[in-house]
């Protein structure tokens, strides 16, 4: 029943947008008339994919190429209502003209209107540009390990994030020869059924004292005990609520369960049972999927927490809208309490292959 609501509202919401776009944007454009009707079938087809996208998402019988536009149509549609907020702004300026005579007037608005076509074509153009790049090993200097540590997080495997994606990543996770590997969540993003060949990739990381993993948000939504039970067969450490202490670092690595648990009442994180354990004389690293998570502390200060979620913002400017939710949203931070916090702008994505102003990345901390 959630879901058919789910898709209705989705239907409704996307259907709304669109036609806004149409009705305010592409019919008062000062353009030719072909260029609008061109506009009109590129939004109508948008509005299309999009519904696609979504009834395709846990489907594996839509073709990579096809699913690949439906996932971009997603990010048109942030662009589209970027594009008549502005578009509104604009025509409020518009209107503060009414003393020029119409001719002024309408060579403004046309004006106005080719840059921001011009414009929104450049910004889908740059950020469809930037979410194909390959991700960056982004070395980060720490200083206060004599170990090395690679961080990957928010993979989404599924969909676009396929076996030669993980299959390359583990071969540049491995060129990097670290003592440790920590995954801090959304490794997972579709049934598990489907996916199995593409997680096990992940085994050939070969890292000196282990990898460990931790479950974020997406994994909640794909049958989480399941997916427990199958990495726990696996060379992977899952750390649910849990620590391990590697002797030969001095080091205790600390796991929580993410914090959607709280909402949803199974697999609730608990930070002092996560601690319960740890070496008090080791240095320690706290996984936790969300920064947010720097407010349920408490007592507790490891040197290092890592963590991922908010895909460094993934498209400009929603970094911004980020923030409102998330304490940090990329990079290394000292906390208050003399903690640091490192978070991953991750290695994949999430909804459309696009990124601006973020850079899918791999970790290196020294």
């Amino acid at each position: 029943m959630r879901v058919y609501l789910f898709f209705t509202l989705f239907v409704l919401l996307f259907f709304s947008l669109h036609y806004l776009f149409y009705s305010r944007v592409i019919k008062k454009l000062l353009l030719s008339k072909r260029v609008r009707k061109v506009l009109t079938v590129f939004v109508g087809l948008n509005f299309i994919f999009t519904l696609l996208y979504v009834l395709g998402r846990y489907s594996n019988s839509i073709p990579s190429t096809l699913y690949y536009l439906f996932s971009l149509s997603i990010g048109v549609t942030l662009v589209l209502f970027l594009y008549l907020v502005l578009h509104e702004i604009l025509n409020l300026f518009h209107k503060t003209l009414k003393p020029l005579d119409e001719s002024k007037r309408r060579f403004i608005k046309k004006g106005a209107d080719g840059t921001m076509l011009a414009l929104a074509t450049s910004y889908v153009g740059m950020a469809t540009y930037q979410g194909m790049k390959a991700p960056i090993v982004n070395i980060v200097e720490f200083n206060q390990f004599d170990f090395s540590i690679v961080q990957i997080s928010d993979l989404h495997i599924g969909g676009l994030i396929d076996h030669d994606f993980v299959k390359e990543a583990v071969e540049k996770i491995n060129a990097l020869a670290p003592d440790i590997v920590c995954i801090t969540g959304d490794l997972i993003d579709t049934k598990l059924d489907s996916i199995e060949a593409i997680v096990l990739e992940l085994t050939h990381i070969k890292a000196t004292h282990g990898v460990y993993y931790i479950l974020g948000n997406h994994e909640y939504f794909h049958e989480p005990m399941k997916i427990i039970k199958f990495i726990q067969n696996t060379s992977i450490t899952l750390l649910l609520n849990q620590s391990v202490q590697i002797d030969a670092l001095h080091l205790n690595i600390v796991g929580v369960t993410d914090r959607i648990g709280y909402r949803m009442n199974i697999l609730v994180p608990d930070i002092d049972t996560a601690f319960q354990d740890c070496h008090p004389e080791y240095q320690t690293i706290l996984l936790a999927h969300q920064p947010k998570f720097i407010e349920d502390l408490g007592k507790h200060t490891p040197q290092l927490i890592l963590s991922g979620h908010t895909h460094g913002g993934q498209i400009w400017p929603f970094a911004h809208l980020v923030k409102l939710q998330q304490p940090y949203v990329k990079g290394l931070h000292l906390l208050p309490n003399g903690s640091h916090i490192y978070v991953n702008s991750g290695i994949g994505f999430w909804g459309p292959p696009m990124r601006l102003g973020s850079q899918a990345e791999i970790a290196l901390i020294i």
